[in-house]
């Protein structure tokens, strides 16, 4: 485009060089690049031109007379052209910002500088925090006039484009020289026409987009501060904001100047910038705001908390993150406990700030449950409660010699403590608890904390196996692999991702969004949470070629092109949390994972405290969900920079967030009133039930309320585990009929049995897990997606014990046992009484 960094000028330019002997002809390739680099990096040639005139002619204009008549010089060897002569100060500005971002990349050994350098891509939208387009470019004849620039349209022949461009990327610099490192825009095109036509016209060249580059520190204050009343500048500072500025006392006693923009939220914060951006160009510019798109914060709306249209959920995740810290300060003040407390950890994504809809503080209320004793349970022809999570908390008690070194006895003394903590945080803390065998759940705040005691030596126990010749060795264990990853590796990574949080505000929204794009395409059980909060702090500790982001946007853009081009099959991705890795160390990782693929997950991921195993990968994603990843990120990301780069489209940014249907056999549409996370969806519904809660915090003597309690959830947790077996046969396996009569009432009493039917579900096989795949998005997704798996259609050998879900047929004359889709489409309905709706069979997308 007009006024762009060609290659003409790069050559030009290492020309200079070689004529300064800044560059020699033995250097290699690499060396050029080096020493240009450093050039453009120190050297604004909108301060100090360059000439490549070799010898000084007083009949040729020196360098000032060119800087008075052109932003960047940097004059031909005729001493007359200026080869810079289009180019706008902001332009080469980006350009000495490249420069230096290279220097610093050549110079990390922890990053491949060819690759991030020479062989990616860094289109606006994810090189800039926040981008917004200029729809209407012929406003600028009026910008022209307000800013009184006829010299300047008159040097451009009537392009008002380029004439007022300077002025407005000045403008904007100005108003945001706190919040922005740097403000770009795009160039303007100019687009081909027949010779034997009229020449198209300066509105022509389309829509403008500009591009910010954002100071994490400041570019949310909400504070623009001037000088003082009585000083001169004053009077400069009020001209420049207008009616906006005002008056105001500091706490220091000045009275200065000042701009307060109106913003309480994170998010509104965010995007002060839109709003200064729109009062400049509309006070300073004559340019309407109808004439201004700007998408910096399109997508956020996904992660928007309830109806408010306002926050979307930091606020909310720093008020948990409070109440369990007051948590765990009664936990370590605790007395007449036998062990002390030697440390709390919270495990939750929320105490990371990633999780996607923060817990919010709820009470509930009588009328929409039935009251057992102390507990809480929801009426049958009431709509599903809101679902409460249980926020888990890891609480490490000292070591002892009194800790016994069976592993059975270990856990009847963590059911000991469970008992005790709930007495004592009653007794001494007025706190509403109630103890089971693994966990204690605490009441507070109106937030429900899952408490759960660990012992530092219960891994190592749990590996302890006893050779037919007596020795003792250890080895890994399911069970012991399961009890270190909930009690040493999670608690790490909650910490590590914690203080990421604090560096780079935006890590939990944009983690947030990303989990939320997963669960949409309905892979939020194909891929776990953890895994994805690590991906996401790659982007964070790896930028490169980029810098970290400080908007969600353009954090979750780049989110889906690390999933859509990332070598998965060839690399592993190292992610140096707390800079725990040296680079001998990574190069380690990636010759060990070089000579051990076959062996390692398809996804691997390395940590400090992880290098070898990727337990986070271990068991998921597997390597068809992840082609199919791969497939929506790259197809989610096209169609997401088509519309954003597009300000004159609907830009209905939701639609990567709606999973294609088209490609599964089977569809279970269910009963939105049973759908407690309904208010989550991506199209929330325009009216919503009462869901038997209301927000209190500082609610006390109440019953607890229903916990950890989403239908959907159980119900596909039936259709993976539970046997074939009927009705009937269940409630015989239960203890008969007479033992529990509700579960046979339906769907929801059933589930509200489940910690009888759990004990049934280990003895049982299981139904349909080795016929079809299960898919949903677990934010309120008001379908249950099914895919028959590839195998699961062809004929099998007859034989009694493979005869769950299929019915036998004769094929060559010979008894085969298939599919019985009938049957199977008939017990998802039964199964799901009066939370599915229907069941619709795609049949064109199976036979039989």
């Amino acid at each position: 485009g007009l006024g762009c960094f060609s290659g003409f000028l790069v050559s030009m330019l290492v020309a200079y060089l070689l004529m300064k002997r800044k560059i020699v002809k033995m250097m290699s390739g690499y060396q050029v690049l080096r020493s240009t680099l450093q050039f453009l990096a120190t050297t604004d040639l909108s301060v100090t031109g360059i000439s490549l005139a070799k010898d000084a002619d007083p009949s040729l204009p020196v360098l000032d007379d060119f800087h008075q008549a052109f932003e960047v010089v940097f004059v031909d060897p005729s001493g007359l052209v200026n080869l810079c002569a289009d180019m706008t100060a902001s332009k080469y500005h980006q350009v000495q910002f490249e420069a230096k971002r290279s220097m610093e990349i050549l110079d990390d050994r922890m990053v491949d500088g060819f690759q991030a350098l020479l062989m990616t891509p860094k289109p606006m939208l994810r090189t800039f925090d926040h981008i917004f387009h200029l729809k209407h470019v012929s406003k600028l004849q009026g910008t022209c006039k307000k800013m009184q620039l006829l010299n300047e349209l008159m040097d451009r022949g009537g392009n008002y484009v380029a004439a007022a461009l300077p002025f407005i990327v000045s403008l904007l610099a100005r108003g945001l020289s706190q919040r922005a490192q740097l403000v770009a825009h795009s160039l303007p095109e100019i687009p081909e026409w027949p010779i034997d036509a009229e020449p198209p016209k300066h509105k022509d060249v389309g829509p403008l987009v500009f591009g910010l580059l954002f100071v994490p520190e400041f570019a949310a204050s909400t504070l623009e501060k001037g000088p003082q009343a009585d000083h001169p500048e004053a009077l400069e500072f009020r001209t420049f904001w207008g009616e906006k500025s005002e008056l105001r006392r500091f706490q220091d006693g000045s009275i200065c100047e000042a701009v307060v923009w109106e913003a309480s939220t994170a998010c509104q914060k965010r995007l002060i910038p839109e709003q200064i951006i729109r009062h400049l160009l509309k006070l300073h510019a004559d340019i309407p705001e109808s004439s201004i798109c700007y998408t910096g914060a399109l997508l956020e709306s996904l992660i928007r908390t309830g109806k408010e249209a306002g926050g979307t959920g930091e606020e909310a995740m720093v008020s948990v993150v409070c109440s369990y810290d007051d948590l765990s300060r009664k936990l370590w003040n605790l007395k007449e406990l036998p062990l002390t407390v030697t440390a709390v950890q919270g495990v939750h994504p929320a105490l990371r700030y990633t999780d996607v809809f923060p817990p919010i503080p709820m009470k509930p209320i009588y009328s929409f449950h039935n009251r057992r004793k102390h507990l809480l349970l929801p009426l049958e022809e009431k709509p599903c409660p809101a679902y409460i999570t249980p926020l888990k908390i890891i609480c490490h008690m000292e070591g002892s010699g009194q800790w016994p070194q069976d592993k059975e006895a270990i856990k009847r003394i963590k059911a000991a403590f469970h008992l005790q903590l709930a007495e004592l945080l009653r007794q001494q803390h007025q706190l509403v608890c109630r103890p089971a065998v693994t966990h204690t759940d605490v009441y507070k705040d109106g937030y429900v904390f899952r408490l759960q005691v660990a012992y530092h030596r219960e891994p190592l126990i749990l590996k302890e196996v006893v050779t037919p010749e007596g020795m003792l060795k250890y080895q890994d264990t399911e069970e012991s692999r399961q009890l270190e990853l909930e009690t040493l590796h999670l608690p790490y990574l909650t910490s590590s991702l914690h203080g990421l949080q604090q560096q780079h505000p935006v890590f939990g929204s944009t983690s947030r969004l990303a989990k939320r794009w997963i669960s949409a395409q309905l892979l939020s059980d194909s891929i776990s949470e953890e895994c994805v909060d690590l991906l996401v702090a790659f982007l964070f500790l790896h930028p490169a070629p980029f810098t970290p982001p400080s908007s969600p946007q353009v954090g979750f853009l780049r989110f889906l092109n690390l999933l859509a081009t990332f070598d998965w099959k060839n690399n592993p991705l190292i992610v140096n949390l707390n800079t725990g890795l040296t680079d001998s160390d990574c190069t380690e990782i990636k010759n060990k994972f070089v000579a051990a693929r076959s062996r390692l997950p398809v996804m691997f991921l390395a940590t400090p405290k992880d290098q070898w195993s990727s337990m986070w990968t271990r068991e998921r994603p597997s390597a068809q969900i992840l082609q199919r990843l791969v497939l929506l990120a790259s197809e989610s990301l096209r169609a997401l920079e088509e519309q954003l780069m597009d300000p004159l489209s609907d830009q209905d940014v939701k639609m990567v967030f709606r999973p294609p249907l088209d490609f599964y056999d089977v569809l279970i549409h269910l009963n939105p009133n049973q759908i407690p996370r309904l208010l989550e969806s991506v199209d929330r519904p325009v009216k919503s039930v009462s869901r038997g809660v209301v927000k209190n915090s500082s609610a006390t003597n109440i019953l607890f309320p229903v916990v950890d309690y989403d239908p959907v959830q159980l119900y596909l947790q039936e259709l993976r585990e539970m046997c074939c077996r009927n009705w009937p046969e269940l409630l015989w396996c239960l203890g008969g009929s007479g033992r529990d009569e509700r579960l046979a009432v339906g769907f929801r009493q059933q589930i509200l049995q489940v910690t009888i039917l759990n004990l049934c579900l280990f003895s049982l096989q299981n139904a349909f897990d080795d016929l079809a795949l299960f898919f949903y998005d677990k934010h309120g997704g008001e379908v249950i997606a099914v895919l028959w798996k590839p195998l699961s259609f062809q004929p099998q050998p007859f034989k009694v014990s493979s005869m769950r879900g299929r019915k036998v047929t004769t094929l060559n004359n010979e008894l085969v046992c298939i599919p019985n889709v009938e049957a199977i489409l008939e017990d998802f309905e039964i199964l799901g009484e009066g939370l599915v709706k229907s069941v619709e069979a795609r049949t064109e997308k199976w036979t039989i």
